[in-house]
């Protein structure tokens, strides 16, 4: 049956691997499928993550809070392989049942506490050390509003343009034109945002930016999907000149190179126990 004729089934069933380039780790059920303890290191933070764009925000707070002095805000960066399916050991779904880096287990408090989804995990470091998220009502709400919209739009980006654009195991028109449509409609709502702001909640650099930079920022660097030229990316003149400017700062720098396993050998932090392991 041609692909211009498929009528779904009354019931869905899973009758042959599918996704592509991600098919090995792509399942209709959650829950673990094998039992693994997670590794714990010395410091009070434990992550357990990959350098991917969302792995990358929790890494890039985490630099930025202890460049701000934030002692406590020391951390233990372990490995996933999602590739190879450490996401669904038991340990691991234990932290995030929904088998998704990052992951995080706070134990400086007692009993300790999990936290995933990256937009979770950084509002709860953001609030814990008092840093990046501002205090007025106003303020913060624009800070939520984007780390919320980063959260709500990324799938499309991610799930959808990329994944048809970059992976999927054919190229088909109809899904690639959709998501193009809306990864361009979303860098439109940045560009405006930023005409007028030097950052995404303002004037201040907020865990906003730390959201949305690896995602569009990188997709504007052609460091995501490399796909700036598609996309047109020099056109959006302001999320530019954002991503660039957040692109030098040193603890951005750190954090894009913890947990990564790919690209230059300098740039691989696969995982991280301390400050020297970044020098």
């Amino acid at each position: 049956m041609s692909k211009a004729s498929y009528v779904p089934p009354k019931v869905w069933k899973q009758e042959a691997p599918s996704g592509g380039h991600f098919a090995s780790i792509n399942r209709p059920v959650a829950g673990p499928t094998h039992d693994k303890e997670l590794p714990v290191g010395k410091h009070p933070l434990q992550l357990y993550s990959l350098a991917t764009p969302n792995g990358v925000k929790v890494t890039i707070l985490l630099e930025e809070l202890l460049a701000l002095g934030h002692t406590g805000a020391e951390y233990d960066a372990w490995l996933i392989r999602i590739g190879e399916g450490d996401q669904f050991s038991s340990g691991f779904v234990e932290i995030n049942p929904n088998s998704k880096i990052p992951a995080l287990l706070d134990r400086s408090v007692e009993p300790p506490v999990r936290v995933f989804e990256s937009g979770s995990i950084l509002l709860y470091l953001a609030e814990k050390f008092g840093a990046f998220l501002p205090k007025d009502p106003a303020g913060r709400t624009e800070t939520l509003n984007w780390l919320f919209w980063q959260m709500g739009s990324a799938p499309y980006l991610g799930g959808g343009f990329g994944h048809f654009y970059a992976y999927a195991p054919e190229k088909l028109e109809y899904p690639i034109n959709r998501f193009t449509m809306e990864a361009k409609r979303q860098l439109d709502v940045l560009n405006r945002r930023l005409a007028d702001n030097a950052y995404l909640a303002g004037d201040d650099y907020t865990i906003a930016d730390i959201a949305v930079w690896p995602w569009y920022g990188q997709l504007v660097r052609n460091n995501v999907y490399s796909a700036a030229e598609f996309l047109a990316a020099h056109e959006y003149t302001h999320v530019q000149r954002w991503a660039e400017e957040i692109a030098k700062r040193p603890a951005v720098m750190r954090g894009q190179r913890v947990n990564r396993t790919w690209g230059d050998e300098d740039s691989q932090v696969p995982e991280r126990h301390g400050a020297e392991d970044l020098n």
